[in-house]
């Protein structure tokens, strides 16, 4: 049987060590596999005390520095964390929630928010207390962020924003809790659409922002996913993250930092997948045979679990990047430019195992499914539970997997593989 958490513990420090000890134990008791399922099926709002349970551990942006409330944990110790997390719910809706969203989002927020946004809505999502997340994708599509049509003008000290986003993470969870959104508008006229985009932080409770009704996802069942129409919707100056103009560089940034995050917790959805797969081949036997020992299973849980560990070492080796990035660059405030790594560079790192991940986790579960047969297609194992909800990140949640492959050709051959 394979030992899922042996190989780790050889690499992780003491105090990683302790941190995913304490992640089981409160899972344990909180999170384990029943109540993963049960949520799944009963639908959202995601519970509050999962996300303040978890707040209280100190991992919801965890990456963000203590002096603006964060525990300043490395981002190695915060992909740890994903892993973790994609392994105790392999729905992958407190990934997408608390990991992707609030957190690889909440430490972009942070970084560019002004001293007013910090303490009314980054510092209380620390705390469990409100949601933070992301706000892109517009009707006509997500992925060409340089397209996005929601304009913003100015109007003495206020700006007014009016436009249309979807396929939101987290909306019906942010307007019970409080919290708000990184949004992109149109703002500039320039000799480039990418150089035209401005970021804000619009609180969900806005005058004139009206949320859509929700998506019925084929996975995540636990947490909402829905949009928001802003009409004439007005935020201060100091409502802007970032510079004028700079908002399509930050925003790539916020997805990188997600994607990162997202990569790891595949991860570890893979990781319970053949926990759970392995175990029952292990012990179940047809025609005198144990299913571990026909090489039509035993192969093919190898070739998924070679493939786990170099994806490991994969988001490993990102984390260790954006470690030095920041360091580099100066957290809080800058300080510096990245000079070992380029964001291209670390970019390219990112869409590797945003685009591998995912889908190694889904084609685990799909599989593993196979090999329990009626079983695996029941709620009795939550194979069909990661299988559905990991899916969101194969068909497109925080970049599908054709805009990976551009990232990745246009940083290897260069400029000719860009198709815009």
């Amino acid at each position: 049987m394979v030992n899922v958490w042996g190989e780790y513990d050889r690499e992780m420090s003491e105090e990683q060590k302790l941190l995913k000890e304490s992640l089981l134990s409160w899972a344990e008791k909180n999170l384990n596999a029943e109540r993963v399922i049960k949520m799944n099926q009963q639908g959202y709002p995601f519970p509050g005390d999962v996300i303040k349970g978890l707040a209280d551990l100190g991992i919801i942006m965890g990456v963000v520095p203590p002096e603006h409330g964060g525990a300043g944990l490395s981002w190695r110790d915060q992909a740890l964390i994903a892993d973790i997390i994609g392994y105790i719910d392999p729905s992958i809706a407190t990934a997408a929630g608390l990991m992707a969203v609030e957190t690889g989002w909440g430490f972009t927020i942070d970084r560019y928010a002004s001293e007013e946004v910090r303490e009314k809505y980054v510092k209380p999502a620390i705390e469990g207390k409100k949601i933070i997340g992301i706000a892109s994708t517009e009707p006509q599509g997500g992925s060409d962020v340089a397209g996005i049509r929601s304009t913003g003008r100015k109007e003495g000290d206020e700006w007014i924003l009016n436009g249309e986003k979807t396929f939101i993470s987290g909306v019906y969870e942010c307007k019970e809790m409080g919290g708000g959104y990184w949004v992109i508008a149109r703002t500039e006229k320039a000799d480039k659409p990418h150089k035209e985009l401005t970021s804000f932080f619009v609180p969900i409770d806005s005058e004139g922002l009206e949320i859509t009704e929700a998506y019925r996802d084929a996975g995540r069942g636990s947490l909402s996913t829905a949009g928001f129409v802003m009409h004439d919707v007005r935020v201060h100056e100091s409502y802007i993250l970032g510079e004028r103009g700079k908002g399509f560089y930050q925003t790539m940034e916020g997805f990188d930092n997600a994607r990162l995050l997202i990569g790891a917790s595949a991860c570890g959805v893979t990781r319970r997948v053949l926990e759970e797969a392995g175990k029952y081949v292990s012990e179940r036997e047809i025609f005198g045979h144990k299913l571990a020992q026909y090489e039509g299973i035993s192969f093919e849980f190898a070739d998924f679990y070679a493939n786990l560990e170099m994806l490991k070492c994969t988001y490993q080796h990102v984390a260790d990047m954006q470690d030095i990035r920041y360091k580099e660059e100066g957290m809080p405030v800058r300080t510096g430019r990245a000079k070992t790594y380029k964001p291209q560079e670390i970019a390219k790192w990112i869409a590797i195992l945003k685009w591998k991940a995912p889908h190694l986790a889904k084609d685990a579960a799909d599989r593993a499914m196979h090999w329990l047969g009626a079983a695996g297609y029941t709620d009795e194992y939550i194979l069909e539970t990661a299988w559905r909800g990991v899916m969101s990140y194969c068909v497109g949640a925080e970049g599908g997997e054709n805009i990976q492959k551009i990232v990745i050709a246009r940083e290897s051959l260069g400029d000719v593989a860009k198709p815009y």
